[in-house]
């Protein structure tokens, strides 16, 4: 019946402490949209951002800040993504650990966004499986 999951939305305190770890660290891409909307793009992927207190309906029940545990997969090393966190001044939570992906192996480094949502960047350990 399902076929993927289109986009999902996280609940923010401050869009430029978002915009700023999302794509100057993650190269996600910023769009505002619509009617007050904003979104971050990576891939064919997309994160709707809603402000807290400002969130649009409908809406989740509990729509909070640093309630998401998201686990993105990344197209370079790991060990890339690990320089880049540091140059940021990103304190990686956990890793280089091993996990397990929808797909198989993966290994992953565990970070925290501006809101301090739990974010998981990994690699397969196969990498047939981008």
């Amino acid at each position: 019946m399902l076929a993927r999951l289109d986009h999902l939305v996280i609940t923010v305190t401050d869009l430029e402490k978002t915009k700023s770890f999302y794509c100057d660290v993650l190269d996600m891409r910023f769009e505002a949209f619509g009617e007050g909307r904003q979104a971050l793009h990576f891939g064919s992927q997309k994160i709707n951002v809603q402000i807290a207190g400002k969130e649009l309906e409908p809406r989740a029940h509990v729509a909070k800040p640093g309630t998401a545990d998201l686990c993105f997969i990344c197209y370079v090393p790991l060990n890339t993504v690990k320089a880049r966190l540091e140059k940021a001044g990103i304190e990686i939570l956990e890793g280089p650990v091993r996990r397990t992906g929808a797909t198989g192996p993966i290994t992953s480094l565990y970070v925290r966004d501006p809101d301090l949502n739990l974010i998981e960047l990994s690699v397969y350990d196969d990498v047939q499986h981008h």
